[in-house]
């Protein structure tokens, strides 16, 4: 007998749950670059740019590129300037590449 209690991968991971996580990934990716900018004019604690970098490759790429822009923030700096663009069409590339040879 199996438990009714069994997570169901395909309704965890619906095309609808991923939409919104990269909805809100995205606008915490943005809203964490106005912070940093906002802590940086105030000349306070700073968020670390390992953490800008991991909510990039957690999907919030297009939300940090956006932010840095608008806010110009770390603009001037090459690491951001390529990194967050080259993660995120990593991301593209290789959500296309699963879709293509993968997904049923």
């Amino acid at each position: 007998m199996l438990k009714q209690n069994m997570i169901n991968f395909e309704e965890v991971f619906s095309i609808y749950n991923i939409l919104i996580y990269l909805l809100i990934i995205n606008i915490f990716g943005f809203f964490i670059m106005w912070l940093d900018k906002h802590k940086a004019i105030k000349g306070s604690w700073r968020i670390s740019e390992k953490t800008l970098f991991m909510i990039t490759a957690l999907g919030g790429g297009i939300g940090t590129i956006a932010g840095m822009y608008i806010f110009r923030h770390k603009t001037q700096k090459l690491n951001f300037v390529i990194g967050f663009p080259f993660i995120t069409i990593l991301e593209i590339v290789g959500i296309i590449y699963f879709l293509k040879n993968f997904a049923f």
